[in-house]
């Protein structure tokens, strides 16, 4: 036998083949139409840019989608997905490979290409795709995680596909048997089909086996793919789509700006007010749970569902999406034609006004989403129509909002002022300075750092070490505000942008450019939302300022002494808007490395996918029930790892933590010091500056 000549018939045993291409036209019509009924939706939204920055787009599209970076980080899911899905590309290519070769005259399925390929990879992956719908029917329809969706429809998916893969083994295993094919062992697994046949079927019983079976894979084929845009399945285009369109800026750089000119409505309440990258989103959705299953507020017993959220806007959309979106909502502004809107925010559904404003902020569902559905902005945006149209959020939140208007910061209940933390330290204030130029940065304290009690030695321990490393820095004193990072994490962005206006204002009347902040929510304002207003800043968090002078020698960090006042053991909370919201993992733990006598042990979820204080989006000024306390799930985490102290970068985590390990550390002696302090009481023994 000449390899160079092998090869097979392609419609072997079949008769009426044009049948095939009559059935195929309306096969693909449906299909076509069906997207075609997306994309129309999609188009009927607001406008977003997301097809700009190529190159980034495409990079981040071949780690995610092709590459199923996110997917494959829960181990079993990725597992089965990987099977599945590689199965069917590569099924795709062989099909796209007998469809060149029976209809051009390009005769490629031959010789070792057809061996190889054709016969050998192609069975491999066709194993694959069974293997993989079998793995996923067990944890479906036997382990039943509770992130999943149960439907039918998943089901009767599950069903399709391993019937298609199981017929198509049985098609080439009884053509293998009756042809006595001399190429059989190119294909493992139709051949033992074949050997399995062979015994107790005749080869006229497996020829009328093969044309029945053969039609039959045919017209669940075609049914399948004409149903694709009408079912989950559709996320096998959508979500590749969405994950190239996904947002670029990170997630702390990922809230939209409100023209206050020109919007008709502040916030989100109406289908046709989202953009039409959100209603992507909706239709990218594959169910999966993970977006849930890591949110901190459902977590502990809340009724927020990220997932849920995100389902019930598709089901609405799916429903009336064509009376509202269909002809681009019919006037333009996101109703029908007769101007009718279409609300989202209903009690009954997972838009609640409970569960929206029991958000963390945190974005953990972001990161967990294996197809960058963007679920957190979607609301926050809902927030800012309850706040700024109906008035309406929790009464913690009210009286932080209320400080901030009249006091301009969050802390409605504090005696003190911006300055009392600096008492004996002779830090300079800009406005007090014959050339507030000279200073090299501005110390942003930041409302937590400043004003409540516990979280002033962190602010004090900063600015010794930057008098140590010999650093020219000031502060802005009593004409510091609030940058208005609690205010727009809970909907009022008129409230944010009237702070964040009067501080550009501020710190461009000193010229300032350089800023370190000790608190996340700050750095993240100034880093990713203050451009939006005029303010550009070279800006740090004090972890990363305090990491540069460590590396350049400003600051000396040799013979450090034992700060943990005794302890062994020292674990550290990442905080949401450093860590997930900004990227930055290392420069803490940098930091903590110079702590000396002191072990680093890492919490279970931790860097990217850590775990929420429960103080962000405003809840740090809520009252939550005794059973539902964020910070409590963490601090037990925190005490889990043995650690005498839980390091923290950001005043909210600091406060949150506190509580949280104070009742759950038992009779346990745990500390929650901020990073700058450990650091301080390490290297701080002289308050004289380096040279």
């Amino acid at each position: 036998m000449d390899p160079s000549q092998a090869t097979r018939e392609v419609f072997w045993n079949i008769q009426y083949t044009w049948l095939v291409y009559a059935l195929m036209v309306p096969t693909l019509a449906i299909f076509a139409w069906g997207f075609w009924l997306k994309i129309r939706r999609w188009r009927a939204g607001q406008p977003a840019v997301r097809f700009d920055r190529i190159g980034e787009r495409l990079r981040l599209f071949l780690r995610n989608a092709v590459g199923q970076g996110r997917t494959i980080k829960r181990r079993y899911a990725g597992l089965f997905h990987t099977l599945v899905y590689t199965g069917f590309i590569v099924l795709f290519l062989a099909t796209t490979v007998v469809a060149i070769h029976h209809d051009t005259p390009l005769h490629i399925m031959k010789g070792h290409f057809y061996l190889i390929f054709q016969s050998l990879i192609v069975d491999i992956f066709g194993l694959f795709v069974l293997v993989g719908v079998a793995l996923a029917a067990i944890r479906r329809w036997i382990s039943k995680p509770k992130l999943l969706v149960y439907t039918d429809e998943a089901s009767w998916i599950l069903v399709t596909i391993f019937v298609m893969a199981l017929t198509g083994f049985m098609i080439e295993g009884w053509r293998i048997a009756v042809t006595d094919d001399p190429w059989a062992a190119w294909s493992p697994i139709g051949n033992l089909f074949a050997l399995g046949s062979d015994p107790w079927m005749t080869d006229t019983a497996m020829q009328r086996g093969h044309v029945i079976i053969w039609w039959f894979h045919l017209v669940v084929a075609f049914g399948w793919i004409a149903w694709v845009p009408f079912s989950k399945m559709s996320h096998v285009f959508t979500a590749p789509l969405n994950i190239f369109t996904a947002n670029l800026d990170g997630y702390g750089g990922s809230l939209k700006t409100i023209d206050f000119e020109t919007a008709e409505r502040f916030g989100i309440n109406h289908l046709g007010d989202f953009t039409w990258k959100d209603l992507l989103d909706f239709d990218a959705c594959t169910e999966c749970g993970r977006c849930t299953d890591v949110c901190p507020a459902n977590t502990v017993g809340k009724s927020l569902s990220p997932r849920d959220i995100i389902l019930d806007l598709q089901g609405l959309m799916h429903k009336r999406g064509d009376e509202f979106l269909g002809s681009r909502a019919g006037n333009g502004n996101g109703g029908n034609g007769s101007g009718e809107l279409l609300p989202i925010i209903d009690q009954k559904t997972a838009v609640s006004p409970e569960a929206l404003f029991a958000c963390t902020t945190c974005a953990a569902c972001m990161e967990a989403c294996p197809v960058h559905i963007e679920q957190m902005p979607k609301i926050v945006d809902a927030r800012r129509y309850l706040v700024m149209e109906e008035a309406d959020f929790p009464e913690g939140m009210m009286d932080m909002m209320n400080s901030l208007e009249s006091r301009q910061h969050p802390f409605a209940g504090t005696q003190f002022s911006r300055v009392d933390w600096t008492e004996g330290l002779d830090i300079d204030v800009m406005a007090e300075m014959d050339d507030p130029h000279e200073a090299e940065v501005l110390m942003w304290v930041g409302c937590g750092g400043a004003l409540v009690e516990r979280n002033r030695n962190t602010v004090r321990a900063t600015a010794k070490l930057l008098k140590k490393a010999g650093v020219k820095f000031a502060i802005l004193g009593r004409e510091e505000s609030c940058t208005g990072d609690p205010a727009r994490r809970v909907g009022n962005e008129f409230l944010f942008e009237m702070l964040a206006k009067g501080n550009v204002e501020t710190m461009e009347r000193y010229g300032v450019r350089k800023v370190v902040t000790s608190c996340p929510h700050c750095f993240n304002s100034f880093r990713n939302e203050y451009p939006h207003f005029g303010g550009s800043y070279e800006v740090y968090h004090h972890t990363q300022f305090l990491d540069q002078l460590l590396e350049s020698g400003r600051l000396d960090g040799n013979g450090a002494g034992d700060s943990s006042n005794g302890s062994s053991t020292i674990t550290f909370h990442d905080p949401c808007y450093l860590g997930r919201h900004n990227g930055e993992y290392d420069a803490p733990r940098n930091l903590l490395a110079q702590v000396g006598g002191a072990r680093q042990v890492e919490m279970e979820r931790s860097r990217n996918t850590s775990f929420c204080c429960g103080g962000g989006g405003g809840m740090a000024f809520v009252d939550e029930p005794p059973d539902q306390r964020v910070n409590q799930e963490r601090a037990q985490e925190a005490v889990d790892t043995g650690a005498d102290v839980v390091a923290v970068g950001c005043p909210f985590c600091a406060t949150m933590l506190d509580d949280g390990v104070n009742a759950r550390r038992g009779d346990r002696d745990v500390q929650v010091r901020d990073v700058a302090e450990l650091l301080w009481d390490a290297v701080g023994e002289s308050e004289e500056p380096a040279p």
